[in-house]
């Protein structure tokens, strides 16, 4: 059985602009089943907010048909997460709350962001939950 994790949109957007490298890799676990990534109506709408960027499409070698290719297989292979309860961690960035909120609907084990000061903080923690970069979280 797969560790359940949450791939913040940084991660997800790390992997397109970047051919090499731990975002990537960690893209690359969830397709092979390393990892099962959960997908929620916000993660959802942000991923697709940032991929459409004019500083993320210049960045990016992929053309948009190769990123919508990959959004398409890492959602395949997501399992969709209905959030009925928000816990409001009250966290730095505000918009960083759904991603915990996505983690403990889901019960994910794992949060893989470079932003982990985002996350610290927080005024209601959930212990059972890791928040690491993916560099981190592939060596464990």
């Amino acid at each position: 059985m797969s560790t359940r994790i949450v791939i913040d949109t940084n991660v997800f957007i790390g992997a397109i602009i970047i051919s090499q490298g731990q975002n990537r890799e960690m893209i690359r676990r969830c397709l092979l089943g390393e990892y099962q990534p959960l997908m929620g109506n916000a993660l959802f709408s942000e991923y697709e907010s940032v991929m459409e960027r004019e500083e993320i499409v210049a960045r990016c070698p992929l053309d948009r048909t190769e990123i919508l290719d990959l959004l398409a297989a890492f959602l395949s292979v997501s399992e969709w997460i209905n959030i009925y309860y928000s816990w409001r961690p009250n966290l730095k960035d505000e918009g960083d709350n759904h991603i915990i909120e996505l983690a403990v609907a889901g019960n994910a084990k794992l949060v893989a962001t470079n932003n982990i000061k985002d996350f610290q903080k927080a005024e209601l923690i959930f212990p059972d939950i890791l928040i690491a970069k993916p560099e981190q979280i592939i060596r464990i």
